[in-house]
């Protein structure tokens, strides 16, 4: 395990490679992935790499994930075990939360298989 950073990590959406990545002092960290549909944000996969475990930044990365998401007057949909998790303890993000559908799930399923 890495030590603790001594800069805050930030965090930036890629969008050609549909993720928030999250970097530690120039290194990438994790990143949560996600997929557009209309206007819902279908949040599906977080991931921190082990290097970094036990730091909250999975944490750090939803959340300024989620807010960019309400910046930009979106929906999100948790499909992602870990942001459904999050959003259950963080009520502050009901307003702009969809409920994961077996529509969604069917759609999300067939766009990564492309």
């Amino acid at each position: 395990m890495t030590q603790p950073a001594t800069t805050p990590p930030t965090v930036e959406r890629v969008d050609a490679r549909h993720r928030y990545v999250i970097q530690v002092e120039g290194s990438i960290a994790g990143f949560t992935a996600y997929r557009d549909r209309d206007d819902r944000r279908v949040f599906f996969h977080t991931e921190i790499d082990d290097a970094y475990a036990g730091q909250g930044l999975a944490s750090v990365l939803v959340r300024e994930a989620l807010d960019d998401v309400r910046r930009a007057g979106i929906r999100i949909v948790p499909v992602c075990p870990y942001v459904a998790k999050f959003l259950k303890k963080h009520e502050e993000y009901a307003d702009i939360t969809d409920p994961v559908t077996p529509e969604v799930l069917e759609w999300l399923d067939g766009q990564l298989k492309h």
